[in-house]
């Protein structure tokens, strides 16, 4: 079964559009009402009495993440073998979802997600401010979730497996915007494959409900606090490897030389001597030797992408 997810906040202008054109692409269609003061669940269910289109409803607002899980959900509970996640706003366009698709019922991905940094003719829509915004996201994303082949990690037009779906910890993924970027990192460390797809940018009069200024003082640590737990997982946990060597040698050695650095200047400052040119060496080659550490594990980590679809595993037992 094909089941779309459509998160509803504000949307009640674009919501029957979008609905009318994804229906011919879907078995099920969730729609989910997070506290929405126009009031668009109740809309589409006045609009539409296919059995095929259902309407959840949120008592208070809980964010997209929140509204996205809940269809989750409800997908997962009603047999869905693949489940897309469409926004309400008329930006994403129902016509993709076959391509969007398409590797995962070939079972080459788990997880499969738009990019509309592909090619550069689909960037002519875009505003500049969110061309730079996403560019800079997507390199710290690359970091943080460890995909470091895939762009766009805002881009919400997504589809996923049943598959990796049940995999993953719904109750601890980020309940805000920062759900996608956080489905990443979630699907890194189950490791599922992660696909991008070309996609035009749409934007039209509809107004974003993200608030810039609250996600530059959330974002950063929430990243941060991905990063942290991946190496941790990937690299400590389940397995010590080569990577693991690398990224403990960078540490060691980058931090022996600073603080040896530290300290013969700050005792060539008491004493008015200045530090003599062995000494120099002695705190300067361990900083060189850790970076040169650090970037053989970033190349590791670049080549320790997930490269096997958790649901050929699972079909092959």
């Amino acid at each position: 079964m094909i089941a779309v997810v459509i998160p509803c906040y504000k949307v009640k202008q674009q919501i029957s559009d979008v609905i009318t054109k994804a229906i011919p692409f879907a078995d099920k269609i969730y729609v989910v009402d997070d506290a929405c003061p126009e009031g668009t669940g109740k809309y589409v269910e006045e609009n539409f009495s296919s059995s095929g289109i259902k309407v959840i409803y949120h008592q208070k607002n809980l964010g997209v993440g929140s509204a996205v899980k809940t269809g989750y959900s409800k997908a997962l509970e009603e047999g869905a073998t693949v489940v897309i996640k469409l926004d309400g706003d008329g930006q994403m366009d129902p016509a993709m979802i076959p391509r969007l698709i398409e590797p995962i019922l070939n079972k080459t991905a788990d997880y499969v997600k738009g990019n509309r940094f592909y090619d550069l003719a689909y960037l002519q829509k875009m505003p500049g401010l969110r061309k730079i915004g996403n560019s800079a996201l997507s390199f710290i994303n690359k970091m943080s979730s460890g995909y470091w082949n895939v762009m766009d990690p805002s881009n919400g037009y997504t589809a996923i497996s049943r598959t990796a779906l049940e995999h993953l910890p719904l109750g601890k993924i980020d309940n805000g915007f920062f759900f996608e970027p956080d489905m990443l990192f979630r699907l890194n460390i189950i490791r599922a494959v992660v696909s991008d797809i070309p996609m035009k940018a749409e934007y039209k009069n509809e107004k974003s409900n993200l608030k810039i200024r609250k996600v530059l003082f959330q974002f950063p640590f929430k990243y941060a606090n991905r990063l942290i737990k991946r190496i941790f997982y990937n690299y400590f946990l389940r397995d010590f490897n080569v990577g693991s060597m690398e990224l403990v040698i960078s540490i060691v050695l980058s931090l022996f030389g600073f603080i040896f650095g530290l300290f013969k200047w700050i005792e060539s400052i008491e004493t008015g001597m200045p530090a003599t040119a062995g000494t120099v060496f002695l705190a300067g080659l361990p900083i060189i030797l850790g970076f040169q550490a650090f970037f053989n594990f970033l190349h590791f980590d670049v080549s320790n992408i997930p490269q096997k679809p958790v649901s050929s595993e699972d079909s092959a037992l």
